[in-house]
């Protein structure tokens, strides 16, 4: 059990750094703000790998009839700069509602400290 936690941990520490090393498209939502969805009291900024995922997303959305306007963004810029301007606890919602889809939460080691939440001691 501990070696597939210890491997658990290696495995999002690699998807981390590849994800901070990857080039991201981020959605605007109809008023122009970062498509975010907010789901246990944490904003998840919404990115995509390729425009295919932003498409399937777009579609399950039903709202894939408007033009959806992105920007590319490297994920290191997104963890380190834009979660922490949001209000409250937020992170990063890699290829939302796929099966290959990823979470990058609040945490230590994935945004700044600043931004971290309060586990209050648990962890």
């Amino acid at each position: 059990m501990v070696d597939e936690v210890a491997a658990g941990r290696r495995r999002f520490a690699q998807l981390l750094g590849e994800f901070r090393r990857t080039a991201v498209l981020v959605p605007f939502d109809a008023y122009g703000s970062l498509w975010t969805a907010d789901f246990n009291g944490v904003r998840w900024i919404c990115a995509f790998s390729d425009e295919e995922a932003l498409s399937r997303f777009a579609h399950a959305q039903q709202d894939s009839g408007r033009e959806w306007e992105f920007r590319t963004i490297l994920g290191a810029r997104l963890l380190d700069v834009m979660v922490p301007m949001l209000p409250g606890p937020a992170g990063v919602a890699l290829d939302a509602g796929s099966e290959d889809g990823m979470l990058f939460p609040p945490v230590e080691g994935v945004v700044p400290e600043a931004a971290v939440v309060d586990l209050g001691g648990t962890q």
